[in-house]
């Protein structure tokens, strides 16, 4: 019997893997894209998000997919989920909206689209330096990690904080309508 190398490629192994993340990615796309209920839309992204993790992963880019991981999967997913959980009940008679509120929204909003296009189109704009080797992914994470663990905790926590807020004050508003 050959050894397991010469039955089995290394790169059949490789690309088996690679091509298993990418339907995991696909998958969840379609499924975030496709399916009717929100909250199966949310878990389809969250799905595709481990994807792209995996991904990064095969890049040998473990530290983005760490953070791809810790800052879409866990804190914008878990909020869009919060935002769903908190907000009304979609069978509920929604009010009419004010139209000059609207009005204003649009004028406010083109304005910012206007002042952005300007500046980005009116600067005299430089190449970048060339990239060195200190500011590589190993060395962000690194830094991320050692030096600057207090600040990166200190951003955590704050979100704690705001989710925790969030929950609180919708939980408010809540027992405040179910009492009228």
């Amino acid at each position: 019997m050959p050894p397991l190398p010469e039955v089995i490629k290394p790169d059949w192994i490789a690309q088996g893997a690679f091509w298993l993340i990418v339907g995991v990615t696909l998958t969840g796309a379609v499924f975030a894209v496709f399916l009717k209920q929100i909250i199966h839309n949310i878990l389809g992204l969250i799905v595709s998000l481990f994807g792209v993790a995996g991904i990064f992963i095969y890049l040998n880019s473990e530290f983005l997919a760490l953070m791809e991981i810790l800052i879409y999967v866990g804190a914008i997913s878990i909020s869009f989920v919060f935002a769903i959980m908190l907000s009304e009940p979609m069978y509920k008679e929604k009010s009419k909206r004010n139209v000059f509120k609207t009005v204003f929204t649009g004028i406010v909003a083109g304005l910012i689209f206007w002042s952005f296009s300007t500046i980005i189109t009116k600067t005299p704009w430089e190449a970048a330096a060339v990239k060195s080797d200190e500011w590589s992914v190993r060395a962000i994470g690194n830094l991320l990690l050692t030096r600057y663990m207090l600040a990166f905790e200190l951003i955590s926590f704050v979100l704690l904080v705001a989710i925790v807020g969030a929950v609180i004050i919708a939980g408010q508003g809540r027992r405040q309508r179910s009492s009228q």
